[in-house]
C-alpha cells in the first residue's frame, strides 16, 4: 500500500513489521493516520485496530478497508482497551505527540506477557553524537531522495515539531519503564524502541 510513497516514517515500516511476533493474534498501531502501517500489520497478524484522533486520515485510511482491520478515532492514553489486550504495538512519529513516559506505561500495560513493542520516534538533537547523526542523516535523506529517486511523500495528518522530548530522555525514560528494552538511533531522524513484555 506505500507502492510510490518513501519518506522517513514509511523508510521504518519494514523494521517494525519484522519485529512482530510470530502467529500474533492482535495488533495495535497507536497514531495510525492514513494507515499505511496498520495495512502493513494486517498483512501478518489476525486482528488490527489502528487508533488516532484525526479524522481525516482516519477517512482517508478506511478508504482501503481489510476484513481484520478497524480504524478508531479515539485517544490511546484513555480508550478501554483491556489490560494485556495486544500481542503486538507498534507506532511511528506518534510518541512526541504524547507525554512520552505516559505513553511507555499505557504501551506496557496493554500488552500482553511474552508481546513485543515497536515504537519509531523522533527527539531532538543536544549531544554531538546526536548532531553526527544528524549530519549522516542529511546525506541519506538526498540519496535516498535524489539518487535513489524515491522523492517525498507528505502526509496528512498533524505535525509537533520540535519534539519535546531528546533523544537522550527516551532513552533513559524507556529503560526505566520498560525495563530490557533496546533504543536504538537511526539515521534518518529516527529512534526504535523495542520491548518484549516479560512472562510472569
Amino acid at each position: 500500500m506505500t507502492a510510490g510513497r518513501w519518506n522517513h516514517n514509511i523508510h521504518f515500516h519494514p523494521l517494525i513489521v519484522n519485529a512482530m511476533p510470530r502467529d500474533c493474534g492482535r495488533a495495535l498501531d497507536v497514531g495510525c493516520g492514513e494507515g499505511m502501517l496498520t495495512r502493513c500489520l494486517a498483512r501478518e497478524a489476525e486482528e488490527v485496530i489502528g487508533i488516532d484522533l484525526h479524522e481525516p486520515s482516519l477517512a482517508l485510511a478506511r478508504q482501503n478497508p481489510r476484513e481484520n482491520l478497524e480504524y478508531l478515532k479515539a485517544d490511546f492514553l484513555s480508550h478501554r482497551f483491556e489490560p494485556g489486550s495486544f500481542d503486538f504495538i507498534a507506532s511511528v512519529a506518534s510518541l512526541h505527540h504524547m507525554p512520552l513516559e505516559q505513553a511507555l506505561e499505557r504501551s506496557a500495560e496493554l500488552l500482553r506477557p511474552g508481546g513485543t513493542l515497536c515504537h519509531v520516534g523522533l527527539a531532538r538533537s543536544t549531544r554531538l553524537i546526536d548532531l553526527a547523526c544528524e549530519g549522516l542523516g542529511f546525506f541519506a535523506h538526498r540519496w535516498h531522495r535524489y539518487v535513489l529517486g524515491k522523492g517525498l511523500w507528505e502526509h496528512s495528518a498533524p505535525i509537533v515539531w520540535p519534539p519535546p522530548d531528546t533523544y537522550a530522555s527516551v532513552k533513559r525514560s524507556s529503560g526505566t519503564i520498560l525495563r530490557g528494552s533496546r533504543f536504538r538511533r537511526h539515521v534518518l531522524f529516527r529512534f526504535s524502541l523495542t520491548w518484549t513484555k516479560p512472562v510472569g
